[in-house]
């Protein structure tokens, strides 16, 4: 027998124990007079002899994190994941059964405790018990050690444990929610109207991703796991709904990295009267905001980074990155008119090292080239801006220039974090779109857009001149919280399935 086999088989000798003595091992509630992180905020600054007379008297309760015993004299350290507190055990200071049950107590178990605040000769903050009161054992051990990939990957799996040993993995997603409420009140005071809308779609949309499906079989049809919520979004617009915002869930069918997770959040919102450039101005702010409201600053360390979200952001032009970057690896110039073409923007994406997909465009080779060489090396705050036509089915043309649209991407520490453009709003020109789509589609291109004939319908009805963007939540609290995966800001990412046998003797 493993040593953790015997550590469970005495946890549950020693539950089996407090049955026997008559305890309620599963108690339904249990009324405290203060938390744990209350006693210590509100008391830790207090001396021994404030606390001595004021005799401040309290109800709390927390899990056990350790449990230490010298002579007639014994210690718990409580704690309620936001604080710990000790707890000093005296046989004659509480009734026997109370001081039976703390026999059986193990590391890991949750209890109440009552008794009088006072200070050590350690001079550190203790309950001195006068009641004890068992509320829920931990069966299995709790692990002694955090360190390594295995138990990186055992954080993912088990979050539960994470949030239970690693105090900064619960800092991480209290800032995600710090940041979430930011966001929506920085969207509020605004005058957006948040709503929602479909997660399951008859035609996924808004994006070009690959979706996941389902089927509803009342309505005997399949549907599709939203990609965005930008195509109803829009409808809204059309409706007369100026400035609409949701925060929401986006699933896509795609590999799994540092960056992506098949299911993640964004904010997406809508515009009306607006173009992509007045909507840089607003992210700016909104970037900077939200970090000093969660973070309290707008200056951060992402990785070995330090970078400053304070306004203005820079602004790059994509072909314009592509030249830069593609004319250095290469130790030649590069110019527009050759990215514009499509056999000399192959041959440069060659001379590069990168193959060029059959049927794809010189507009889709040049993004190619922008995401191999120049993504991950924009590190300070950048707006790159005017994207290639061909990548950009729902964006707006330029008016000098219909090769490109009205588009820009937000990198921040080498990651994507937004995504906008000024909306396109012609119904023709969107169907030529979707038709270009549709072709993708049949040369095997799985990320291509389908036909939507009830937003043509929608844009036929009249969508005034409107900008959108899509602000990644995940990604952002990456950067606030110096986060190198997405799988530590999301509490329960997707894993790949296992053998529970093995998952239990992790």
């Amino acid at each position: 027998m493993s040593s953790q086999d015997e550590q469970i088989q005495q946890r549950r000798a020693n539950l089996g124990e407090l049955a026997k003595l008559g305890v309620e091992i599963y108690p339904h509630a249990f009324a405290r007079r203060h938390q744990v992180a209350q006693l210590a905020e509100g008391y830790g600054g207090r001396s021994r002899e404030e606390l001595e007379a004021e005799r401040i008297e309290t109800i709390t309760s927390g899990r056990i994190l350790a449990i230490r015993s010298f002579g007639k004299a014994s210690f718990l350290v409580l704690s309620d994941g936001l604080a710990k507190i000790q707890v000093y055990i005296r046989q004659d200071s509480m009734p026997a059964l109370d001081f039976q049950i703390f026999k059986l107590l193990d590391f890991g178990d949750w209890v109440g405790v009552e008794g009088h605040l006072f200070r050590t000769k350690t001079h550190e903050l203790t309950i001195w018990a006068s009641r004890l009161h068992f509320l829920a054992k931990c069966l299995l051990p709790l692990p002694e050690k955090w360190h390594g990939l295995t138990d990186v990957e055992i954080r993912y799996r088990q979050r539960y444990l994470d949030l239970i040993v690693n105090p900064d993995s619960r800092r991480v997603f209290e800032a995600r929610s710090r940041l979430v409420s930011a966001v929506r009140a920085f969207m509020d005071a605004r005058g957006y109207l948040e709503v929602e809308t479909p997660m399951m779609q008859p035609i996924a949309g808004g994006a070009l991703a690959r979706p996941f499906t389902t089927h509803h079989n009342t309505l005997d049809m399949d549907l599709y796991l939203r990609i965005a919520p930008e195509l109803y979004l829009k409808r809204l617009t059309v409706g007369g709904l100026e400035k609409v915002f949701e925060i929401n869930r986006n699933f896509r069918n795609e590999g799994i990295s540092t960056q992506h997770n098949p299911e993640f959040t964004m904010m997406e919102f809508y515009e009306a009267y607006s173009d992509y450039r007045s909507l840089m101005v607003m992210t700016e702010e909104m970037i900077a905001t939200v970090a000093r409201q969660v973070i309290g600053t707008d200056q951060i360390t992402f990785g070995k980074h330090h970078i400053s979200l304070g306004a203005p952001f820079a602004r790059l032009s994509l072909r314009e990155a592509v030249r830069d970057a593609a004319g250095r690896k290469l130790g030649c110039d590069v110019s527009d008119a050759e990215l514009r073409q499509r056999d000399t923007a192959a041959s440069i994406a060659q001379q590069l090292g990168l193959a060029s997909q059959a049927g794809h465009g010189p507009g889709e080779v040049t993004t190619d080239i922008f995401e191999a060489l120049c993504e991950d090396r924009l590190i300070q705050p950048t707006f790159v801006y005017d994207f290639p036509t061909e990548v950009s089915p729902l964006s707006k043309q330029k008016a000098d220039d219909p090769d490109t649209v009205e588009r820009f991407e937000l990198y921040i520490g080498g990651l994507e974090v937004a995504n906008a453009f000024s909306e396109l709003n012609d119904p023709a020109e969107q169907r030529r779109r979707f038709e270009d789509q549709l072709h993708d589609r049949a040369r095997g291109d799985l990320e291509a857009h389908a036909m939507d004939e009830d937003y043509i319908r929608a844009l036929e009805y009249g969508l005034p001149p409107t900008a959108g963007e899509g602000v990644g939540i995940d990604r952002l609290v990456m950067l606030l919280t110096n986060s190198p995966s997405i799988r530590d800001v999301i509490l329960f990412p997707l894993m790949r399935r296992r053998d529970e046998r093995s998952a239990t003797n992790d």
